[in-house]
């Protein structure tokens, strides 16, 4: 356990735990744009015991937790965040097990797991259900969390049951009958995803593999996946006349905001929806530009953009 000085307070949150602690961990290494300021502590729990543990001491001593997944559709502001943040990077929270018995029908995957890795797995066993996902980075938790998709699919549609902690450290398990899954959002109780089953069937493998990079060469003709971004800033919109979802990059370019600059964050010329940022931004700058594309759109098309990447602000639920 690394130890520095102690800006919680709060040492003995961990001191007898089996943890890692990183105090003022800077997290800009650790997300996708590449920026922003430090955690209080960082802290990545090596049993599911210990993170029960843990969040039922920060319940009780109401110390705010959050949870760090691969760190795409994530901004953390310049002056970091308070509190503990969980990051489920452990062996037995990356755990991927197909069913033993006949034909596989399923897989048990841990919620600190990388998609990508899962998606590149399965489709080399020649196991379809995932590879609509192909070119989403995101932790199996993460992806369940907020039901992460695109134009092919998304995960709430191979969904079975999930495993959940609670903040108070209590283990539930739910159903898919019992959660609903909408376009980006589930209604999972807050807490951290530690498992899901997720559906698959057996495919012919070349036609899957024809089939993976299909998508994954589309995603990168009209995504600027080199540049460093948080991924789409914007949910895709229902349009106030129509009532159909639409593309939030097309509604962006019609409204003529391609290019536009705040600081070192702009919007990118390839995708109205990816806000990528160059040397020297500050996280502050990408918060403006965001909320000026959000004004703009409004004010030049009457749509209203509902931001998909998060913030993280100091002292903000």
């Amino acid at each position: 356990m690394t130890m520095a000085t102690d800006p919680l307070g709060s040492t003995t949150l961990f001191a007898d735990l089996d943890v890692d602690v990183e105090l003022d961990a800077p997290l800009a290494q650790h997300t996708w744009y590449g920026i922003g300021g430090s955690a209080d502590a960082l802290v990545r729990p090596k049993t599911p015991e210990a993170l029960a543990t843990l969040l039922r001491r920060c319940s009780r001593n109401a110390v705010r937790v959050r949870i760090l997944g691969e760190g795409a559709n994530l901004l953390v502001t310049d002056e970091g965040v308070e509190g503990v943040v969980v990051r489920l990077d452990a062996p037995c929270f990356k755990g991927l097990q197909l069913n033993a018995n006949g034909p596989v029908t399923a897989a048990r995957v841990g919620g600190g797991r990388d998609l990508g890795k899962t998606i590149r797995e399965t489709v080399a066993a020649g196991l379809a259900g995932l590879e609509p996902l192909i070119g989403i980075p995101a932790t199996i938790g993460g992806a369940v969390r907020m039901n992460a998709g695109g134009k092919y699919g998304a995960i709430g549609d191979t969904l079975q049951s999930v495993g959940l902690v609670d903040w108070n450290g209590e283990e539930h398990v739910y159903d898919r009958a019992a959660i609903r899954c909408e376009y980006r959002h589930t209604d999972l109780p807050p807490g951290i995803v530690t498992w899901a089953i997720l559906a698959l069937q057996a495919a012919d493998p070349v036609a899957l593999r024809a089939r993976s990079k299909e998508i994954s060469e589309y995603k990168a003709s009209v995504q600027p996946l080199a540049a460093h971004s948080a991924g789409c800033m914007y949910k895709n919109p229902i349009h106030p006349a129509t009532g159909v979802r639409i593309s939030a990059g097309k509604v962006i370019d019609d409204a003529g905001l391609k290019g536009t600059r705040v600081g070192g964050a702009v919007v990118s010329g390839q995708h109205g929806n990816f806000i990528v940022v160059e040397p020297g931004a500050r996280a502050a700058d990408v918060m403006e530009l965001a909320a000026l594309v959000a004004a703009e759109t409004f004010a030049r098309t009457g749509v209203r953009l509902e931001r998909e990447v998060v913030f993280w602000r100091r002292g903000e639920a």
